[in-house]
């Protein structure tokens, strides 16, 4: 894994085992690419998953879409392109362009939202700071993405 210069962007390279009896990336570990480009993305401009979890605040995905469009397989590089599109005091909405690191082409477009809980899976609000913190982050779905 390597996070580009662009804040939102992370790379890694297709493994053996994330790939399917066709030899193409198996349809579930585009959302475990998502996974790693918001925890990542969200580190990089200082909010820790893991220290929210600490102080008792968990962010489970409550909504999962993906379109895939081009085939990625084993030991391709992909680009993991992450945005945030809507911070509100109990919901963060991300995007992503999962690409071909080589030649932009993309493989699929995907769209997570992730409700903040505690730990025993209650609602709660983002902490202010946190969510001022990710609002500055915010940006428009580039155009051409589907979702």
């Amino acid at each position: 894994m390597r996070p580009d210069n662009e804040a939102g962007v992370t790379e890694v390279r297709v493994r053996y085992a994330e790939t399917d009896q066709m030899g193409r990336v198996h349809h579930r570990h585009y959302l475990v690419w998502c996974e790693l480009g918001r925890t990542s993305m969200m580190r990089r401009h200082g909010v820790s998953y893991a220290a929210l979890e600490r102080s008792g605040l968990m962010l489970p995905v409550s909504r999962a879409e993906v379109e895939y469009r081009v085939p990625a397989g084993y030991d391709d590089r992909i680009r993991i392109h992450t945005w945030l599109e809507r911070v509100r005091s109990r919901q963060l909405v991300f995007s992503y362009r999962i690409a071909s690191a080589d030649d932009d082409t993309t493989h699929a477009y995907a769209r997570t939202a992730l409700v903040c809980t505690d730990s025993h899976g209650r609602p709660r609000r983002l902490p202010e700071a946190v969510r001022r913190q990710l609002a500055a982050l915010v940006r428009a779905t580039p155009s051409g993405a589907a979702l």
